[in-house]
């Protein structure tokens, strides 16, 4: 077989692991989101090919609960495969190893950067949840060499609550506006923030996590036990399974978020949109820690 000699790899460092990224040259014009976390190589705890093709063919094992549109499936040789359906037409299709250190995206059509992203980001899960790692459904700041986790379902206010912060405490920046990586207590800029680019390789310890929900009034209470353990557990995007197929992967999720649930503060903030509810918070935090 001829050698295509378009073809590329890359390497990657996210939360301290490596990954590589083999495709064509024109695929990395695309992945700007990946220079700041560009590195020289090192030993990777993956590597992903990303290429134009056809979906293998793979038994269906079920339609995954927490993300609409993707398929679990198996190939005969009992590789994992997550295919993306859009209007019943597959966009893309990550096919994993069985102990995920390598997998496979196949684009069906033209190369799409947000199922290009998703289907890396499941990999990256998938991958890492054995080291205390997690991404998270949240947006991040930092204030005073500290990270800031505000976790919430869609519409919940995360984004506008950074806004907030960063408009009236000197010192606050975005770290991330969706999927920031936690591993160790620490949290991780990303390549993956598709509501505002914002792709920083930095990293805070984290000084707490703040749960938003929208109310009439402003009111934070602390949170603890079960009740900061679930926030973290429907925050987390790696339980792309369920456990009876990824029992494992689920396994390696319940100790991280469990050890994260009792060391780190979290707060249950009750809100408006207001400067008021961030200074309630940012004081509330900041008098805590």
């Amino acid at each position: 077989m001829q050698e295509d000699h378009n073809m590329m790899t890359k390497h990657y460092k996210v939360a301290g692991h490596v990954f590589a990224v083999c495709g064509k040259a024109e695929l990395f014009e695309q992945m700007g989101n990946y220079e700041p976390f560009e590195c020289e190589g090192g030993e990777p705890l993956f590597s992903l090919t990303i290429e134009c093709g056809v979906v293998p063919v793979y038994t269906e094992v079920y339609p995954l609960k927490k993300r609409a549109g993707i398929i679990y499936g198996r190939t005969a040789s009992g590789n994992e495969v997550y295919d993306v359906v859009v209007r019943a037409k597959s966009e893309a299709c990550l096919i994993c190893s069985k102990d995920y250190s390598e997998g496979r995206i196949i684009m069906t059509g033209d190369i799409s950067t947000k199922m290009r992203d998703l289907s890396l980001m499941i990999m990256y899960t998938l991958a890492t949840a054995g080291s205390d790692t997690l991404v998270l459904h949240a947006v991040v700041v930092s204030c005073e060499g500290k990270g800031y986790i505000f976790l919430g379902p869609s519409g919940a206010g995360k984004s506008t609550h950074a806004q907030l912060w960063l408009k009236h405490f000197e010192g606050t920046e975005l770290v991330n506006d969706d999927h920031p990586v936690v591993r160790n207590g620490v949290v991780y800029g990303s390549p993956w923030s598709p509501i505002t680019p914002c792709y920083r390789n930095v990293s805070y310890p984290i000084s707490g996590f703040v749960r938003l929900s929208p109310a009439p009034y402003n009111k934070i209470h602390r949170m603890s036990g079960i009740e900061a353990y679930l926030n973290l557990y429907c925050s987390d995007i790696g339980r792309i399974g369920d456990s009876s197929i990824a029992k494992n992967i689920d396994e390696y999720l319940h100790q991280t978020e469990d050890k994260l649930a009792q060391t780190i503060p979290m707060w249950h903030l009750e809100c408006l949109p207001d400067e008021a509810a961030a200074r309630l918070c940012y004081e509330t935090i900041c008098e805590t820690i």
